[in-house]
């Protein structure tokens, strides 16, 4: 028997006209945790849907080798029945349905013709027990936290007797705690024999728990790292992913000259009708002109209630407490209010709520600010393609052109035509909540750049963040909040990650 579980020899993968990718070799051992990691755009979801069957056989050329065959994968089904899961980031559960019928859906436990439902609760319990996950085999999906639902998704691999386990970007939507307790399910997995396959772009979890590493880069392969030989580290992996080294991911601003005060939250509530309880609790906060404000903490804490309270109250939060804006006492009823009071809100779910998926470049940069570009209720489609061209520059949006649907384009250039929706509103705060959330070293770098740009131009910013590293690296001070309110408030000079987390966990 091959010491390989998978062999992927000379796999190259077109869409109408584009080489998504090309020639990429990418060799697994059996029972090790393998990363394969890159910027976005470089091909590692696409190598992974090859391999899955989402692409079946036919729509690809070169060769899958696992367990020792050459297969010819049709369907998703047939790589299920060999031994392969891949889980993505964005869960597939149901929600309205129990854990054990999610865990075995598709998959039923079954007497005769019949499902046995009390024999699948039973397995249920027998599946969560090995990711470690203590929760009612009974309760609705809905009713878990995110972290939670990942492991289902895991408990329903494992259900299927999977040998070889793929996770995209499993992490993205998680805390440190839920992350941390996921990469040690995964080393736990790996002494029982199954084999994983770990796309990600937190580098730091990547050198906590690769064996190797295989960068992809413009959809070829460019190296495997081996940790036994001391190849996995920040640098090297930086290096080999965008082609260039990276010696700051931070980049720093010189000279940092802070305005009055362009925001100010005094004694803030948010009160949620439909949970019943307040989500913001006596919130005091400012933030000055040219400043970048970092709001720091564990999931749950508040921070996109408190941002989604200041820019217009989309949700219909009670609210409680005083704002001004430029020292004048303000009330935002709407978005469109905040919006033409110069505020904009980049928000953390930008397949969800912040982009137009089925829509080109254009029409997302020109969304928010469509009276800019018309006359009498009617388009200038002339300016609209000169508005959004030049965003693209500006923004280096990877893409043929303005007319790029942008569901097709990577996570990094979907984070900047976001930007740019925003940025042609003209505001003069601009909240960004998870800027960088799913996206790599390079695009992340970018995005940094760009934001130093619209600070020294004059803007704020309030950066909603849950990566510590980058909550440090760019901020000027930093609020911390916990369970609604503002549990801290640090200067860059005085914070670090053990007093963040001390405010955090109030």
């Amino acid at each position: 028997m091959s010491e390989f579980i998978l062999e992927m020899n000379g796999i190259s993968k077109e869409f109408t006209g584009v080489k998504a990718l090309s020639n990429v070799s990418f060799k697994v051992k059996r029972g090790e945790i393998h990363c394969l990691i890159g910027e976005n755009g470089a091909g590692k979801s696409t190598l992974m849907k090859v391999l899955s069957g989402v692409y079946p056989y036919g729509t690809y050329q070169g060769d899958i080798v696992y367990n020792g065959g050459v297969q010819s994968f049709s369907k998703i089904s047939d790589s299920v029945k060999a031994g392969i899961a891949i889980i993505y980031q964005e869960l597939a559960l149901f929600p309205d349905l129990t854990v054990y019928e999610n865990i075995f859906a598709g998959n039923e436990v079954k007497n005769g013709a019949f499902v046995d439902w009390n024999r699948t609760i039973v397995r249920a319990a027998e599946m969560l027990k090995k990711v470690k996950l203590n929760v009612n085999p009974e309760v609705l999906i809905k009713d878990l936290g995110v972290g939670k639902q990942q492991l289902v998704e895991i408990a329903k691999a494992l259900s299927k007797e999977v040998k070889l386990l793929i996770l995209d970007e499993p992490t993205a939507a998680l805390n440190e705690d839920d992350s941390e307790n996921l990469l040690q399910l995964l080393r736990e997995l790996k002494n029982q024999g199954i084999t994983c396959i770990m796309i990600s772009h937190k580098l730091k979890e990547v050198i906590a728990i690769a064996d190797k590493a295989t960068v992809l880069r413009d959809g070829k392969t460019i190296c495997t790292l081996d940790a036994s030989k001391g190849e996995i580290t920040e640098s090297i992996i930086i290096k080999n992913m965008v082609g260039r080294e990276i010696d700051d991911i931070y980049p720093k601003r010189a000279d940092k000259q802070f305005g009055d005060p362009i925001l100010e939250l005094r004694d803030w509530s948010a009160y949620d009708p439909k949970l019943g309880r307040s989500v913001v609790k006596n919130v005091h906060l400012h933030v000055k002109k040219g400043e970048i404000v970092g709001i720091a903490g564990l999931m749950g804490s508040g921070r996109t209630e408190l941002a989604q309270s200041i820019f217009g109250n989309p949700k219909s939060y009670k609210l409680q407490g005083e704002l001004y804006l430029d020292g004048k006492r303000s009330a935002f009823k709407h978005p469109q209010d905040a919006i033409s009071a110069g505020i904009a809100y980049v928000t953390e779910d930008r397949k969800g709520d912040g982009l137009f998926l089925i829509q080109d470049i254009k029409s997302n940069i020109t969304a928010a600010n469509l009276h800019e570009i018309s006359t009498r209720g009617f388009i200038n489609s002339n300016e609209e393609v000169s508005i959004s061209n030049s965003y693209k520059q500006s923004l280096n949006i990877k893409a043929p052109s303005v007319e790029q649907i942008v569901g097709n384009l990577s996570g990094g250039n979907q984070q900047k035509v976001s930007l740019g929706k925003w940025l042609f509103v003209g505001p003069k705060l601009l909240i960004l909540d998870e800027p960088t959330r799913g996206i790599d070293v390079g695009a992340k770098f970018e995005i940094y750049t760009i934001m130093n740009k619209l600070i020294s131009e004059g803007m704020s910013i309030i950066m909603i963040s849950s990566e510590l590293g980058e909550i440090l690296g760019m901020s000027d001070r930093v609020y911390i909040m916990a369970e609604g309110r503002m549990t801290g408030e640090l200067s860059i000079e005085e914070a670090d990650q053990e007093k963040i987390m001390h405010f955090a966990t109030q």
